[in-house]
């Protein structure tokens, strides 16, 4: 039986996908740092809230472009998933 999560995750992303693409290269980038860079500034459930919407964000276009990531690409990019996802527990579970 073949695996049919892939091309319906693909299916049902298309339309945010191509909205993303239509806008200037950097927005999506500086949407992304501007969360993340808000979630580590606002301490609490807020901050984690802010942070875990840019790691799901992250851990999203990282499944999509999977297949055609090179192996550094796929290590960098899920680096950058696991930083994010680190980041929203410790503000959820801040040390005092």
């Amino acid at each position: 039986m073949p695996n049919t999560l892939r091309p319906s995750i693909e299916r049902a992303s298309l339309p945010l996908v191509t909205k993303l693409t239509s806008l200037p290269r950097a927005v999506p980038f500086l949407l992304l740092l501007a969360l993340l860079v808000a979630g580590v500034m606002i301490a609490g459930p807020v901050g984690f809230i802010l942070m875990s919407v840019g790691a799901v964000f992250v851990g999203w276009i990282l499944y999509l472009s999977w297949p055609r990531l090179t192996s550094s690409e796929r290590i960098m990019r899920s680096a950058v998933l696991l930083l994010a996802a680190v980041l929203a527990i410790t503000l959820l579970f801040p040390r005092h």
